[in-house]
């Protein structure tokens, strides 16, 4: 009898909860002390790698933490969970190892004002009757259930967070065990990603940006403003920061959740899904352009589609950024040499086709991705530096690196 492997998700289910004052004192306490453990191991690994031109790792600063456990001016370290403490310092190390791969800058202090988040593994909480209590903690946490747990899913990891405008929450890590795969869909859509419309579809439709931080901006100035006249450390500082903190705040749900809806309605309706692999971290350099692609939250969207394709059975094509999507003519192929950005209509010269610079380069988009999916082809302009880069990567012996990076 053949046994069916079953496929495992793993899923993190945030939900808003309301602590009593006990649980926020010991909880606020727990957040302290995470956050104090982080930045003196954080200060004691840059010290010694300055000074000694030694690494420190996870091990020795463990070490550090048992002997600051026995200081007396630390002594309040023992009355909160000791779980916590120990994923700070596993988030540490795993800053640090991102930092030497090259995928994220030199960690930063944590500050207090952003809130924070401690991170309860099994042996430090308990689920029970669909209720979480937490290590030192006899009232299981007033959560608001929005939406239910997988069936048969126990949790494997509980992270609290406090937001910087004073919001509780808390996050539940389970593996979903469930088929998630959708019935197959006969529809292929190349998208392009713009600032005027969010995204415009190789079908000929535009998504129009909803532009969360626009709608909000004036209130956001004047909120702002009013506290940068406020004594710093004051009541009043505190009230005007918290204010701003929960603009900020209602600007980042609206734009999570206008994200989520469309990631989930494009994965639902189509089979294949064919995207720009964009440098969204090098264009936000651009300070006349930064906010607008901040905004539009490009890389989150890119980020939802590929998890979600992932779950649903879908197919998600990321082509090279390099390819010249607006300038290529979708109906003979012709490029273009010049095609300023305030030019959104034009007309080829070869064939004399008239194209909408955004639908023209979704459809393009599309056929890379489809030349791409089937044959392997690269999609890089002949003649460009990283068409030349790749082909001298071809050429390299015992190289496995493709000419081109687009499929994902």
């Amino acid at each position: 009898m053949l046994k069916i492997k079953q496929q495992m998700v793993e899923k993190a289910y945030k939900f808003r909860f309301y602590p009593t004052p006990e649980q926020e004192s010991l909880l606020r306490r727990t957040l302290g002390c995470v956050r104090l453990i982080y930045n003196r191991a954080l200060a004691a690994r840059t010290q010694a790698w300055y000074e000694n031109k030694e690494r420190v790792g996870y091990k020795q600063t463990s070490a550090m933490l048992t002997n600051w456990k026995k200081q007396e001016d630390l002594d309040f370290l023992s009355e909160v969970s000791s779980v916590p403490l120990q994923q700070g310092l596993r988030h540490l190390q795993t800053a640090f190892t991102n930092f030497f791969s090259g995928r994220a800058k030199y960690p930063n202090f944590k500050k207090k004002r952003n809130g924070g988040s401690a991170e309860f593994t099994k042996s430090a909480f308990k689920w029970r009757n669909g209720q979480v209590y937490l290590a030192k903690c006899l009232e299981p946490l007033s959560i608001r259930w929005s939406r239910q747990l997988p069936p048969d899913c126990v949790p494997t990891t509980i992270t609290v967070k406090l937001d910087p405008s004073g919001r509780w929450s808390v996050s539940l890590r389970v593996n979903d065990t469930r088929d998630l795969t959708l019935k197959p869909a006969t529809k292929l859509l190349g998208i392009d990603l713009g600032i005027t419309s969010l995204i415009t579809t190789s079908d000929g439709k535009k998504v129009a940006n909803p532009k969360n931080l626009h709608k909000l901006h004036k209130k956001l100035r004047l909120a702002q403003k009013s506290l940068s006249r406020k004594t710093k450390g004051s009541n009043n500082y505190q009230k005007a920061r918290l204010k701003v903190a929960r603009i900020h705040a209602q600007i980042k749900d609206s734009r999570l959740d206008y994200t989520h809806k469309l990631t989930t309605q494009l994965i639902r309706e189509n089979q294949t899904v064919v995207v720009e692999d964009l440098a969204v971290k090098n264009m936000v350099k651009n300070h006349k352009l930064a906010k607008a692609i901040s905004d539009a939250n490009w890389g989150e969207l890119v980020r939802q589609l590929e998890y979600k394709a992932d779950w649903y059975g879908r197919e998600l094509i990321k082509i090279d950024r390099y390819f010249p999507s607006s300038k290529r003519c979708s109906n003979c192929g012709h490029i273009v040499e010049k095609l300023p950005l305030n030019i959104r209509e034009w007309d080829c010269p070869e064939c004399g086709s008239h194209h909408d610079r955004d639908i023209n380069a979704s459809v393009n988009i599309l056929a890379a991705g489809l030349a791409v999916s089937v044959c392997g082809a690269t999609v890089r302009p002949e003649g460009s530096k990283s068409w030349k880069a790749g082909a001298l990567k071809q050429k390299a012996p015992n190289s496995d690196v493709k000419e081109s990076r687009a499929v994902s």
